[in-house]
């Protein structure tokens, strides 16, 4: 029931900078939190960043952690992934993910469509 729009992908230089937006519409939980994964090409999903919605608390990757932000506007519904020093491998496509609970994780419910980030050497 709980749609996610994302935006704000594209081409971007080694060491340049992107914002990634993901809109949600629809239910929320009482209780839920809001993220960001990744695929790389011919590799697995994997877990980038995620925030709780009530109190903004967060968790992040360590291949990200000091060059990638996570946080979100209530007003908006809108969570928000500011990427920094960005790198080759860090081209991808990004998921946006929303669950109940802390956190979100591979099993989370809910998944916006997909933004392909790709950073040229």
């Amino acid at each position: 029931q709980v749609h996610l729009v994302e935006s704000g992908g594209g081409l971007v230089q080694t060491g340049g900078s992107l914002r990634l937006s993901c809109a949600a519409s629809g239910r929320t939980f009482s209780s839920y939190a809001m993220g960001w994964f990744r695929q790389p090409p011919g590799k697995e999903r994997i877990f980038l960043a995620s925030i709780n919605w009530s109190a903004a608390r967060t968790y992040y990757a360590d291949s990200v952690k000091g060059r990638f932000t996570i946080s979100r506007d209530t007003a908006k519904n809108t969570v928000y992934l500011e990427m920094n020093s960005l790198k080759p491998e860090d081209t991808a496509v990004y998921y946006c993910a929303a669950d109940k609970g802390l956190r979100i994780g591979p099993k989370s419910k809910y998944w916006g469509q997909g933004n392909q980030v790709t950073v040229s050497s």
